[in-house]
């Protein structure tokens, strides 16, 4: 139901739009927005984010109940010609995770939840197609780096005490799709982006037979975007 509601709003928000600018010969928008060499705006969204785990033994695999969060952000971008632009998208974005490990009991020991507010810095590249009326299609993707305020990683306590530790620092390549469309008085662009972390995350427990963290490899945070953009 989730997914389904997730979905509905995105669909509900874009379709009225698409539909009043796919028109044969629309009038034509903002016709030199595109032509500035700086052009800023902001973006609100939704994220859904999940944890890739490897193990050191192929036993039960940690459960992770994923839920919807937000995402909130600034957009500056550059022009380079009439296909391609830079840009920078620094934004924050919140969202928890629950953490089912296997072997325990007791709920206390075997849940962990996993609240995570980012601040991230993302520089990426976007192709555009010519524009077509009053919409434009793009693919987007670059690199970003981001900062977990939740990490817990300075914490001297572990899984032990009922604290689940991750770095502070993580890298992340993230690439996307959407469309602009051309309105009277703004440039609005909704677009679905995969973000995928190169670094491990977890930092492991104190003890290295942790049952926690003692099977696990390497985490790594993948997640799902779906911003709406004004420019």
């Amino acid at each position: 139901m989730k997914h389904i509601f997730f979905l509905f709003m995105a669909l509900t928000m874009v379709c009225p739009m698409a539909k009043a600018q796919f028109n044969e010969r629309p009038i034509m928008n903002l016709e030199t927005i595109d032509q500035r060499f700086l052009n800023w705006g902001y973006f609100l969204g939704f994220n859904q984010y999940d944890f890739k785990f490897e193990y050191e033994n192929d036993i039960d695999d940690v459960l992770v109940d994923k839920s919807v969060g937000f995402n909130v952000g600034l957009i500056g971008e550059m022009r380079i010609n009439e296909f391609l632009d830079v840009r920078l998208e620094p934004g924050l974005h919140y969202t928890q995770r629950t953490l089912g490990f296997p072997g325990f009991d007791n709920a206390n020991d075997a849940i962990r939840e996993v609240k995570s507010t980012y601040i991230n810095f993302p520089l990426l590249l976007k192709v555009s197609t010519r524009r077509l009326g009053n919409w434009k299609p793009f693919l987007i993707s670059g690199g970003s780096i981001t900062m977990n305020l939740g990490s817990n990683e300075d914490s001297l306590d572990d899984n032990s005490s009922g604290t689940f530790r991750m770095k502070k620092i993580v890298y992340n390549y993230e690439l996307g799709f959407g469309i602009d469309f051309y309105t009277e008085y703004f440039k609005f662009s909704p677009s679905i982006r995969g973000v995928f972390a190169l670094s491990d995350e977890l930092v492991p427990d104190n003890d290295p037979n942790s049952p926690w963290t003692g099977n696990i490899n390497s985490l790594k945070t993948r997640g799902i975007f779906v911003n709406f953009t004004f420019e």
